[in-house]
């Protein structure tokens, strides 16, 4: 892996989303926010919205995303705030809404997730976190590719999970056919392989312009716990500094993603690990904070690309 200077803003894990898109002018640039309907997806879609670009909210439930999309509108000075219908662990449906695009897209933030869920497979036999947080997203990324590609300069954001740290890629048995189901391990792989693609997609499409990051929001207590264990939040938040985790409402938990969307502070940066507003130290392992060298390895990035690739059958 090439060393590079890390990157750093003035912003901290307590900035807000407004603030880190204060004075960034966003009209005329169109922007798509997966799982835009809850949690930090709502705020990084208003924050898009406010500084001027015309927002869509990806969702499942287009009720809610309706709801939402009108709630953004009301505070937004009526900026466009589109809605569509998106299922990540159905092909049909990204395959839907990527060629129901139409004209450039400047900014696609990859938000939607699920967490730690019970053992759960699609009708491919897919375990649905990998699913889902991955498959969904490589097929809708690699899907509006020539309308990213056409906007000039676009930018893709992953958003990950310090989970990651729990598990690499296990390319051996992604889908746990083989070993017992585990469903933090499945999430942290699944958020190792959101860190995966950002390396790969930024390394095969910067001759497009396209700049592609994945991040940690940070602790933000969200709709994204529904299958933890009620006390779940409060355990974690009493372990205070042990893991450095930064507990953040859902504007401060917006803010890195829409850094890395737009802000021109991070401008031309591409393939690399945010949080807190920064780029992460890589580590070699811990709990909490720093990007893990498996996440960013270049040839575990390829082969995930390829693996991808095949079992979509793209």
């Amino acid at each position: 892996m090439t060393q590079t200077t890390p990157i750093t803003t003035p912003f901290t894990g307590q900035s807000t989303a407004a603030e880190v898109l204060e004075g960034v002018d966003l009209r005329g640039r169109r922007a798509i926010v997966t799982g835009g309907a809850s949690g930090i997806g709502v705020e990084t879609a208003r924050a898009l919205a406010a500084a001027g670009a015309e927002v869509t909210i990806a969702v499942r439930d287009l009720d809610a995303g309706k709801r939402t999309a009108e709630a953004i509108a009301a505070t937004t000075a009526g900026a466009p705030v589109l809605v569509a219908p998106l299922d990540l662990a159905d092909r049909a449906s990204v395959a839907a809404f990527a060629a129901a695009w139409e004209g450039p897209l400047h900014i696609l933030v990859n938000n939607a997730g699920v967490m730690a869920c019970p053992e759960t497979r699609t009708p491919e036999g897919w375990e649905l976190q990998f699913a889902t947080n991955h498959l969904g997203h490589f097929a809708l990324t690699t899907g509006l590719h020539p309308a990213l590609a056409a906007a000039g300069g676009a930018r893709v954001v992953s958003v990950s999970s310090s989970a990651h740290l729990r598990s690499a890629v296990v390319f051996d048995d992604i889908h746990f056919r083989e070993r017992p189901y585990d469903p933090w391990l499945a999430y942290g792989q699944s958020k190792t392989a959101n860190v995966l693609f950002a390396v790969e997609a930024g390394r095969q499409w910067a001759g497009d312009g396209i700049a592609v990051n994945a991040l940690m929001p940070g602790g933000i207590p969200t709709g994204l716990q529904r299958h933890l264990e009620p006390d779940y939040i409060e355990r974690r938040r009493a372990l205070g500094n042990l893991t450095g985790v930064t507990w953040k409402n859902t504007e401060q938990g917006a803010a890195t993603s829409v850094l890395l969307a737009a802000s021109p502070l991070v401008e031309g940066v591409s393939g690399r690990y945010f949080e807190d507003n920064q780029e992460a130290e890589v580590v070699e392992q811990g709990e909490g904070r720093g990007v893990a060298a498996y996440a960013l390895d270049p040839e575990a990035a390829t082969l995930l690309w390829q693996v991808s690739v095949d079992l979509l059958a793209l």
